[in-house]
């Protein structure tokens, strides 16, 4: 290794961004930082959920190229094609990129061709893109609704979907919406979920709030409806039921956005990793963190904790110290509903089960916590507010006074408004 180490992060997403500024936070000048990533810009993923109810995709876009030249870390915009652990390259669609340390963070993509039919006749949630068409289907359903003509909407999770909250999100956005323009009446709101409970990974809390929630805005909700087949105009799943719909909306399965041959893969493409640190395992000097490696729920604050973790890690063996930070899986959100919000905070352990690897510390009451309130979209805007902040200046999240502020503008909201 050369006296200055090369630290290459591949990924300009939650845990790459969060990985990278917080090796610059640590090290300084004493690491050469480069980004590889396809685009200069961030997708502030969280609040594309607004994009439908009008919205501009282009507000959600942070710049990379100021806070990177700010911060003196090289940009490399191309796309990873393969790994070579054994010559420590990178190979890319413009050139072979050399490391010492590397940090993969490709992210995922979605398989919505895994569900027969799903690809033909559903509204897929996953890119800007996605989103403006449902914005156009929105505004016919709430046109039909003005000639007086019934909509029904069902919202749909399939096998193999890492992180459904989103969805859980816009379909009360929707009901709230709609009341808004005096047309809820005219539309029927059903969610089928392939899952056991509401939000199932965030445990029984949740599952309680979003159970009330639906009845409270007569949503009908259907658990264990595990999808076998999308028709025009039907959805039929494995228990033999059929549910009609005009507007099909989706969260399809995930799956790893780049396969990584020449490193230990699931069945899915996701890199294997250490729990603690996020190394891969079997390489000593890379990791992987956020939707690329294999922890089962793909959320961006968990993904900010991997990139924590893993620059942690690196800037210790760089500076020859034992690391300080470990990944401990603690999800946070702010669930948006239009008219109020609902807080999670949600503490997770390892199971060592291979079907369920993580479920909720219910015994940890200290951190489990869940609350709905107007107030909480204030928690949701300043959030909304920080972060694109944060990486648009080349800062990490979790640093600094204004990290030390926001935390203890949560953890007081958290304390009045959340059990």
């Amino acid at each position: 290794m050369s006296a200055k180490p090369k630290i290459l992060v591949l990924g300009g997403g939650f845990g790459g961004l969060e990985a990278l500024f917080t090796m610059k936070h640590l090290l300084g000048d004493r690491a050469d930082l480069k980004l590889v990533s396809d685009r200069p810009w961030f997708q502030f993923k969280p609040n594309t959920i607004y994009i439908p109810f009008g919205e501009s995709p282009e507000k959600y876009q942070i710049d990379l190229l100021h806070p990177l030249k700010k911060q003196a870390i090289e940009f490399v915009e191309a796309r990873v094609q393969e790994i070579n652990p054994e010559s420590k390259t990178v190979e890319t669609d413009s050139e072979r990129l050399k490391y010492d340390y590397l940090v993969v963070a490709t992210g995922a993509k979605m398989r919505a061709e895994e569900v027969p039919g799903l690809v033909e006749h559903a509204v897929t949630v996953w890119t800007p893109e996605d989103m403006l068409r449902l914005r156009d289907r929105f505004a016919e359903v709430l046109e039909r609704a003005g000639r007086g003509v019934r909509s029904k909407v069902l919202f749909l999770i399939p096998p193999n979907n890492r992180c459904s909250g989103p969805l859980y999100e816009m379909v009360c956005m929707l009901d709230t919406w709609l009341r808004r323009h005096h047309s809820r009446d005219q539309v029927d709101l059903t969610f089928a979920t392939k899952e056991a409970a509401f939000i199932e990974a965030f445990g029984p809390r949740l599952n309680t709030v979003v159970a009330d929630e639906f009845a409270h805005r007569g949503i009908e909700g259907h658990l264990l409806y595990v999808v076998e087949h999308v028709y025009d105009k039907a959805v039929r799943f494995q228990n033999d039921i059929e549910l009609p719909y005009d507007l099909l909306i989706s969260f399809p399965p995930y799956a790893a956005a780049s396969s990584f041959s020449a490193l230990p893969i699931d069945d899915r493409g996701f890199v294997k990793v250490d729990p603690d640190s996020r190394r891969v395992v079997g390489h000593e000097q890379m990791y992987a963190v956020g939707d690329t490696a294999d922890f089962p729920i793909k959320q961006a604050f968990l993904a900010l904790l991997q990139g924590d973790a893993a620059a942690d890690h690196i800037a210790a063996d760089v500076l020859g110290r034992k690391p300080e930070v470990d990944f401990h899986p603690m999800s946070m959100c702010v669930m948006e509903q239009f008219d109020k919000a609902v807080f999670a905070q949600v503490p997770l352990k390892y199971t060592g089960e291979a079907q369920r690897p993580v479920e909720v510390d219910v015994e940890d009451v200290d951190h489990y916590k869940v609350g709905v309130s107007p107030l909480w979209r204030v928690g949701k805007s300043a959030l909304g507010f920080y972060l694109p902040w944060r990486f648009g200046s080349g800062k990490p999240f979790h640093s600094g006074f204004a990290w030390n502020m926001m935390d203890l503008g949560l953890q007081a909201m958290s304390h009045t408004m959340a059990k």
